[in-house]
């Protein structure tokens, strides 16, 4: 599995610097004309798009989202905003019905949305709102999170792609991070995210014209979406879902790493748990309900399927997560108190410390903070691979949602900040898996410091502080 996932980082890092140094840019790949403004035609060259922003009880970015898409420079009779909102909290949904009027009244064509039920979640409200008598006329749809700040030429900049090239069903764009800085879990985060716009986006759409839609900041053909079969929420990968079946139907995406839109990361340590445990559960499960459809699909070449299945899939989405717990925090361990087995050097040092430089060509800012990134990487690899399984076995909390919970705007003081983040009991802070392997990496240090020949334990010992420092559940803490 540790020669599966090299081969695979190399593949990327291979094919990254041929693209940066040998591919033709995407204007010149794709038919590419700027639609211009025109005094005589008017806003009639201009297709109709459509803005969706699905919200949840988002009390501290709802302004956020719908302030950029009323601010996008699009012609204003050729622009629908439909805000889907699906909170249960009565004041939130009074202040975003409130801001929708404030926009309207400005001329602005937006909607406030709601549903009786949260069927579905993100996707049953995306297919509820695509299901309206006023979305027909639309050719276009963007989606935006609600913490997402897209900058005004996004759609001017996105929708010419989509116009030109009758083929191409979705133009993705590349999220930036306002609040990156904040603290050390958020800096870690921009590294792994940076490497999956930077390298992996890049090389499926360059490559394969194929990449997982990341559920925002990206622009889809309406008819595309209906001919792959809709919206569907037979995972917590509604939008790796899609991507999929469109492309199994022929339909190819862009990926614009130029084009880039603001968002926020999550700065408390549940947050991210939550989040790590749908990006990881999602896929897995995702991929035990396609394979033998992607297998059977006729409409593909051969090397795309290889790619979808095997590079995408199981890959990155399985094996990432498993070699990387079972061999760095299992089986190397283990050895330890094993004398008779040993792991070779290159399997236990070169091999990791080649993946690691080639993580870390998304991030160069952050290059000193790869050593830390390491041990933290292990230590969330525990709990992404337990959610693999649940999505293999489609066990327990195989669709498990928890809407990824956001603090607003980065640029306020710390004084601020610290007053909005919400402070959680001791016992709601604890988890008991990440002390339990805290604990057995120190027995093995100590094994390995007494009686040992390897002198892993000095590695033991950093990943035992690493493991309690998220056990505690003090990672979001550290600035």
């Amino acid at each position: 599995m540790s020669l599966m996932l090299f081969m695979e980082r190399l593949y990327m890092g291979i094919v990254i610097i041929l693209i940066k140094l040998f591919w033709k840019k995407p204007e010149q790949r794709y038919k590419y004309e700027p639609i211009q403004d025109d005094v005589e035609l008017g806003s009639s060259n201009f297709p109709t798009v459509l803005i969706q922003i699905p919200m949840f009880n988002e009390r501290e970015v709802y302004k956020v989202s719908i302030g950029a898409a009323c601010g996008l420079s699009w012609p204003t009779d050729r622009l629908v905003i439909q805000v889907l909102d699906d909170s249960t909290d009565p004041a939130v949904k009074q202040m975003v019905e409130t801001e929708c009027q404030r926009w309207a009244s400005k001329g602005i064509n937006i909607i406030y949305q709601i549903r009786e039920n949260r069927t579905g979640y993100k996707a049953g409200a995306l297919k509820e709102g695509l299901k309206r008598s006023y979305v027909k006329h639309c050719e276009y749809v963007a989606i935006f999170d609600a913490d997402f700040r897209p900058e005004p030429d996004f759609l001017r900049r996105a929708i010419p792609f989509l116009v030109g090239n009758p083929e191409l069903a979705l133009v993705q764009a590349r999220w930036r991070f306002v609040n990156a800085d904040e603290c050390l879990l958020t800096r870690m985060q921009e590294m792994s995210l940076d490497y999956h716009f930077t390298v992996e986006q890049e090389v499926g759409s360059a490559t394969h014209a194929f990449f997982g839609f990341n559920g925002t900041a990206g622009v889809w053909r309406i008819a595309a979406i209906n001919e792959a079969g809709g919206w569907k929420d037979r995972t917590t990968v509604e939008d790796m879902d899609l991507a999929v079946r469109a492309s199994l139907r022929g339909w190819k995406f862009l990926y614009l790493g130029d084009l880039q839109a603001k968002s926020e990361l999550p700065s408390t340590l549940r947050a991210f748990r939550f989040q790590q445990h749908r990006w990881s559960c999602g896929p897995a499960n995702l991929f035990r309900k396609m394979v033998m459809e992607i297998v059977r699909n006729k409409k593909v070449r051969f090397w795309k399927k290889v790619y979808v299945i095997y590079s995408f899939f199981f890959v990155r989405k399985i094996i990432a997560h498993m070699v990387t717990f079972c061999f760095y925090c299992v089986v190397l361990p283990l050895t330890i108190l094993v004398p008779e087995v040993r792991a070779p050097i290159w399997g236990a040092v070169y091999i990791p410390a080649i993946i690691t430089i080639l993580n870390s060509v998304g991030t160069p800012r952050s290059i000193h903070l790869l050593f830390y990134w390491i041990l933290f990487e292990n230590v969330m690899s525990l709990h992404r691979t337990k959610a693999t399984l649940i999505g293999l076995l489609e066990a327990g909390r195989v669709n498990e949602w928890v809407v990824t919970e956001k603090l607003g705007d980065s640029n306020k003081t710390n004084a601020t900040k610290a007053i909005k983040k919400p402070r959680f009991k001791f016992g709601e802070r604890l988890h008991l898996l990440e002390l339990g392997f805290a604990a057995f990496l120190f027995i093995c240090g100590c094994y390995d410091f007494v009686h040992g020949q390897n002198n892993y334990f000095v590695y033991l010992f950093l990943q035992t502080i690493t493991f309690s420092i998220v056990g505690f559940g003090y990672v979001g803490t550290i600035v």
